[in-house]
C-alpha cells in the first residue's frame, strides 16, 4: 500500500510541476531511486533527493527521462509547508512521513546552503559531492525563497547573498551551465553570475556524474533585459511624434553595450574552450541539419508552407562556404537572458536549447548562432508590444507596426555594430551568409514554438519571415 501510495503522490505531483517537459504526452512512473540525503538534518527532519524516470508511451519505445526529486520529510505535518505537499506514505528508513518539495521548506534550505559553505568531505548517505570555489563566504543566517514562474528549472534565493537553481530533467555529463560559469568565473569576467558552487551525483558503478545543481552570485538589484526593451517600445510608441532615436526610453546604447558584452563573452569562451576551423563537409551537414528541422516544423506549421522556397534557397547558399568556425557559444541567447546591473549587463543561463539533448548542447558552434539570436529577440520585443497593446484603430495600428519595425532595426544596427567592432572584423560576405542562415532557422523555431504554446503569436516570427523572403 505504501509503494502504491507513493507512486501515486509522485505521479500526480510530478505532472502538475512546471517544470515537467512532458505535458501533452503519455507517460508513467517507471521508477524513483534515492541518491542522497543531506548531512546533519534535525530530529523529524530528513532531507534526501530522490530520481525519478518518467517513461513514455510512443511507436519508437524506450523513451525515458529523469527528473530530481529534492524532498523534505517530516514526522509531523507541517501547516507552513501545506503548499508543497507532495503525499503522505511509509518510509523503509523514516518510517511515516508527511513530504513535501524541500525547495519550499527552509529549514532544508538551510542545510542544502550549509553542506555548499563547507562541503561533506565524505558521507555514507549517499554519492552526492558538494563543490565549492573560493572567494566567497556565504551567508549561513539568510532565508531561502523559492523563485516562481521557472518552467524547466527551480530557483531558490538566499537572502541577497546567493542564488541555487536546480535543475530538473537532469542527464549524465556536464551541464554547460556550471561548465560555462566555472571558466568565466575563473577567468575574472564581469558578465556572468559568479559562481559559487555546484552539486554532483557521482554514480560509482555507471562510472557518470549527474550534476544536480549549482550555486551562484544572486543580482538581486538586476533588471530583466526583456522586460527593459518592452518599455523602450511602449515609451517610443507613447510618442506619435518622436522617431525612436528622440524618445528618452532609446534603448540603442543598451544594445551596443549589449553586444560589446556579448563580444568580450565569445572572446572568454574561445579562450578557454576549443575552437575548431571547420571544413565544407561540416558546413553541408549544417545546412542539411536546418534543412531537416525545416521539413519538420512544415508538418506542424502549415503557415510556414508560403516561405518555403525562401527558407530553403537561404540554407543552400550555406554550402557555398568552405569553411565555418565554430566555439562555445550561449547557444539559446535572447533578451529574456540578460540582465542590467549597475555594472552593465549579464548575460545568465547558458544551459542551451532545454528542448535539445544534452550532448548536442554541448557541442561548439557559430557565434553568429547567438548573435542571430539577440537580433530575433530585438524583432519580437516590439511585435509583442504591437500586438498586445490593444485598445487601438486600424490606423494606430499601421503606425504601430512601423514604429515596431524602426525600434527594431534601430537596435539591431547598433547592437551588431557594437559587436563587429569590439570583435574587431565586420560582417563580411561570409559571416552574412551564416548570420541569414541562423536567422531564418531560428525564426522557424519560433513558429514550432508558438504554434504550440502561444497560437496568438505566431504572426510575429511568419512576419518576419515574410519580410525577408
Amino acid at each position: 500500500m505504501s509503494d502504491e501510495s507513493r507512486a501515486h503522490d509522485l505521479t500526480t505531483w510530478i505532472g502538475e510541476a512546471r517544470w515537467f517537459g512532458g505535458k501533452g504526452r503519455e507517460w508513467s512512473l517507471a521508477g524513483v531511486r534515492r541518491v542522497g540525503e543531506l548531512p546533519d538534518a534535525p530530529p523529524g527532519l530528513r532531507v534526501s533527493i530522490d530520481l525519478a524516470e518518467v517513461a513514455y508511451r510512443s511507436e519508437r519505445g524506450g523513451e525515458s527521462e529523469l527528473y530530481q526529486l529534492p524532498l523534505a520529510f517530516y514526522s509531523e505535518p507541517q501547516e507552513r509547508l501545506a503548499h508543497a505537499l507532495v503525499g503522505e506514505w511509509d518510509d523503509p528508513s523514516f518510517g511515516h512521513a508527511f513530504v513535501y518539495d524541500a525547495l519550499h521548506d527552509r529549514e532544508s534550505m538551510a542545510l542544502w546552503l550549509r553542506a555548499f559553505a563547507a562541503p561533506p568531505s565524505s558521507t555514507d548517505r549517499g554519492q552526492l559531492a558538494f563543490h565549492s570555489l573560493p572567494g566567497h563566504d556565504l551567508d549561513l543566517e539568510a532565508h531561502s525563497t523559492l523563485f516562481s514562474g521557472e518552467q524547466s528549472n527551480s530557483s531558490v534565493a538566499f537572502g541577497e547573498d546567493a542564488l541555487m537553481k536546480v535543475f530538473r530533467k537532469v542527464t549524465p555529463g556536464v551541464n554547460p551551465d556550471v561548465a560555462i560559469h566555472h571558466v568565466l568565473t575563473e577567468a575574472g569576467s564581469t558578465h556572468v553570475a559568479s559562481l559559487y558552487g555546484w552539486l554532483d551525483l557521482v554514480d560509482e558503478e555507471t562510472n557518470t556524474t549527474i550534476q544536480l545543481a549549482m550555486l551562484q552570485q544572486f543580482l538581486r538589484t538586476a533588471s530583466d533585459g526583456w522586460d527593459l526593451a518592452l518599455a523602450s517600445v511602449r515609451n517610443l510608441f507613447a510618442e506619435a511624434d518622436l522617431h525612436a532615436d528622440e524618445v528618452g526610453g532609446d534603448f540603442a546604447g543598451e544594445a551596443a553595450r549589449l553586444g560589446v558584452a556579448l563580444a568580450e563573452v565569445h572572446a572568454d569562451l574561445a579562450e578557454h574552450f576549443p575552437v575548431e576551423d571547420r571544413d565544407a563537409a561540416a558546413v553541408d551537414a549544417l545546412a542539411s541539419a536546418m534543412e531537416g528541422r525545416l521539413e519538420a516544423a512544415l508538418e506542424v506549421v502549415p503557415g510556414l508552407a508560403e516561405h518555403e522556397a525562401g527558407l530553403r534557397a537561404t540554407y543552400a547558399r550555406l554550402r557555398d562556404l568552405d569553411r565555418v568556425e565554430v566555439q562555445q557559444v550561449h547557444g539559446d541567447l535572447h533578451l529574456g537572458q540578460t540582465l542590467r546591473t549597475a555594472r552593465g549587463w549579464k548575460i545568465v543561463d547558458f544551459e542551451g536549447e532545454p528542448a535539445k539533448p544534452l550532448a548536442e548542447r554541448l557541442k561548439p558552434d557559430s557565434v553568429w548562432r547567438d548573435v542571430a539570436g539577440m537580433i530575433r529577440s530585438f524583432d519580437y520585443a516590439p511585435r509583442v508590444v504591437a500586438l498586445t497593446g490593444g485598445g487601438y484603430d486600424a490606423g494606430e495600428s499601421d503606425q504601430r507596426t512601423y514604429r515596431a519595425a524602426e525600434w527594431s532595426a534601430r537596435n539591431r544596427e547598433a547592437f551588431l555594430a557594437a559587436y563587429t567592432a569590439q570583435r574587431g572584423a565586420e560582417v563580411d560576405a561570409s559571416a552574412g551568409t551564416l548570420l541569414e542562415a541562423y536567422l531564418a532557422d531560428k525564426a522557424v523555431y519560433e513558429a514550432v514554438y508558438e504554434a504550440r504554446n502561444r497560437p496568438g503569436w505566431l504572426s510575429i516570427p511568419l512576419a518576419a519571415l515574410g519580410e525577408t523572403s
